[in-house]
């Protein structure tokens, strides 16, 4: 990275980053009604905590999955921690805890077909997670299912299997969750969805699934404790982040690449794309959030990365300890040739790899940002989380956007409400 970004320049971008901190932490910012996520490691309730686990415990044991309907922040954060823990062959494995499963996120008819074909054969609940209830993804697939889980069950049982996380005083998914006399739990007016991982929102699935959510707050906590108490480089990773991809984008860099080298870090890059993407993109301004999967993508995108126009910048998810060890086979045949690897780790492998990719594309004309992890697991992934949307708040301020509004994302929906007839909508224009 130092080819590329100079000690001078991180110096003379220092102030503004401390100033964007200072301007999130004050919260006189732009969108500064939505900073909740701030404080939230610290202050969340812990009969909330207390509830939640109450909830597992009664739902776990007479449910195979676990369908958690929701859209964008409403059920990234909670797959991104899902699927980074859990194996990658959990679908096929039996477990004291449901497999949880996703709807409301598309409007695939096949998909919502498919996937009453399954609960049709299968005991389940659901979580339903939205804040006004009337968000068109979340809103079918909850009419769906809620038919689907009443006919299945009848409508008492039904009721003691759907939890609601919604608005607390309003909106259509608070009054069906009431009349209904659900189990609900509270977005808070004060998170926006692509901060919310760490409320009920994220908080519910990642138990259900069987997680340590106290261990996954206690790292939030203590990441909190880094970016709140340090106003330099190297001792607090958001705001050398932060310089680094605003230093970045003035250089003409205006695209960010998340990569893994471990496929269960796939959807932290989705969790990822939404936070950064919704924060920074808009006003003609933003650098757009990519992802790619290493090495596989590397026989797909790889040539691109290392010889296609230089826009480009990658921040690499480097994991030390996987964990696990596959020993490789000595074959006296040698037809592969890759006997010269029998004495190493598939981590070490992976490691050089990653080593090998690195210095290819920083030489190719590509910086490379490094975010090391000692391990997966439920504290280092609370940890990753606040780092990273910490990081986007400041980050954000320094662009000189407001990183906590998403205006942009009403258009495609003002105008699919237009073309599907939505009363109140007819004689409206296209945008």
């Amino acid at each position: 990275m130092s080819q590329y970004v100079s000690d001078v320049e991180l110096n003379s971008i220092l102030p503004e980053i401390l100033d964007a901190k200072k301007t999130l932490l004050k919260g006189d910012g732009k969108g500064n009604d939505f900073l909740g996520w701030i404080n939230l490691p610290e202050e969340l309730d812990t009969k909330i905590i207390e509830n939640i686990k109450a909830d597992v415990s009664r739902l776990a044991p007479k449910s195979k999955y676990f369908v958690v309907i929701g859209i964008g922040g409403s059920y990234l954060g909670a797959r991104a921690v899902i699927e980074a823990l859990q194996s990658e062959f959990a679908t096929c494995m039996p477990s004291q805890f449901p497999t949880v499963i996703y709807a409301g996120h598309t409007l695939s008819e096949d998909y919502y077909h498919q996937l009453l074909q399954l609960l049709d054969k299968s005991d389940y609940s659901v979580a339903v997670i939205s804040k006004s209830g009337t968000t068109t993804e979340p809103a079918v697939a909850f009419r769906i299912i809620k038919a689907h889980i009443e006919s299945k069950y009848g409508r008492d049982e039904a009721r003691s299997r759907i939890i609601a996380i919604t608005d607390a005083n309003r909106g259509a998914l608070h009054d069906i969750a009431v009349q209904e006399q659900y189990s609900m739990y509270v977005i808070p007016d004060n998170v926006g969805g692509r901060f919310s991982v760490l409320t009920p929102v994220g908080l519910l699935p990642i138990a259900m699934a069987g997680y340590d959510i106290d261990a996954l707050l206690e790292g939030a906590r203590q990441m909190r404790r880094l970016c709140m108490e340090n106003e330099n480089y190297e001792s607090n990773p958001a705001l050398f982040y932060a310089a680094i991809r605003n230093i970045l984008y003035r250089k003409g860099k205006k695209v960010e690449m998340l990569v893994n080298f471990l496929p269960n870090l796939k959807y932290i890059s989705e969790w990822w794309k939404q936070l950064y993407g919704e924060s920074e993109g808009k006003e003609g301004k933003g650098i757009l959030p990519h992802s790619l999967s290493f090495t596989t993508d590397l026989h797909s995108m790889g040539q691109y990365v290392q010889q296609g126009e230089r826009l480009m910048f990658e921040t690499v998810m480097s994991v030390e300890n996987p964990g696990s060890h596959v020993a490789i086979p000595s074959d006296d045949r040698n037809l592969d040739g890759i006997n010269y690897l029998v004495s190493k780790s598939l981590t070490e492998i992976n490691h050089n790899a990653e080593l090998g990719t690195v210095i290819a594309h920083c030489n190719g004309g590509v910086p490379v940002l490094h975010v090391q992890l000692p391990k997966i697991d439920e504290n280092v992934l609370g940890q990753l989380i606040y780092f990273f949307e910490f990081a986007c708040g400041v980050s954000g301020y320094t662009l000189g956007v407001n990183p906590f509004d998403q205006p942009g994302v009403e258009a495609y929906k003002k105008n699919m409400f237009i073309l599907l007839g939505k009363p109140g909508y007819e004689g409206k224009e296209l945008v």
